[in-house]
């Protein structure tokens, strides 16, 4: 299934190319709510909060109370992901949180699956060259994105896998890469990272895994009404 990203960055939507380079702006939100609206789920990640250079939460805040949302970006306690999920969050995202002292945070990890329940929570594993990286993607661990769902995988409902390498690039995500963290998990599996096309789409819906996808979408590459079609055959097939 089709996962649309909304990614906030100054009060705006834009798209970047792995973390770094801006490559599509809009500020019409009215206009991608509405376009947005028929999905059973929608990615809305705050990039200046993951950045620790400011935050968008009064627009995170509408949002939710608009779409279907998983929302993430320097969620970094159990009280700021308790508080989206009253807002209306279905799903919060934990990323850096994830990681202390080089490690995984097994304790923290443990603790939001005991207060907020394990299905409310997505884990994201971001892997840049072959090791997580942190913090939007500045800071590079020594982990590698198996090490640390194999450490996790007993308190979430979801993996997000993100292949920072392909990240706004538009040239597809690493199938390779996303069978071995396939393999690495009993959890449902969210991957990100060049998504294309809708044939690459379905290729992972195949293996039994979303997609993220973004700068697709941004830049008319993928048609959302063929997307919504597919994604509404879907939601019917798993409830019948």
């Amino acid at each position: 299934m089709l996962i649309p990203s909304i990614d906030l960055m100054g009060g705006k939507i834009v798209q970047l190319v792995q973390g770094e380079r801006k490559h599509v702006e809009f500020s019409n939100f009215a206009e991608w709510v509405e376009r947005f609206r028929g999905f059973p789920l929608v990615q809305l990640i705050d990039l200046d909060a993951a950045m620790d250079s400011g935050t968008n939460s009064p627009l995170v805040a509408q949002i939710v109370q608009q779409l279907p949302c998983q929302v993430g970006g320097g969620i970094r306690s159990i009280e700021r992901a308790a508080q989206l999920l009253q807002q209306g969050a279905r799903r919060v995202i934990f990323g850096s949180a994830l990681i202390r002292d080089a490690q995984p945070n097994i304790e923290f990890a443990r603790a939001a699956a005991e207060q907020l329940g394990s299905d409310s929570l997505t884990f994201s594993v971001d892997s840049k060259a072959g090791r997580v990286a942190i913090r939007g993607w500045r800071e590079q661990t020594t982990l590698t994105a198996i090490e640390m769902m194999q450490a996790l995988d007993s308190f979430c409902g979801t993996f997000l896998y993100t292949h920072i390498d392909t990240e706004g690039m538009l040239q597809g995500i690493s199938m390779p890469a996303v069978r071995t963290v396939k393999a690495a998990t009993s959890r449902k599996l969210i991957v990100a990272g060049g998504v294309s096309t809708l044939e690459e789409v379905e290729q992972l819906d195949a293996l039994g895994i979303d997609a993220i996808v973004g700068m697709a979408i941004y830049t008319g590459r993928i048609d959302l009404d063929a997307a919504l079609e597919t994604a509404s055959k879907k939601t019917a097939r798993e409830r019948t």
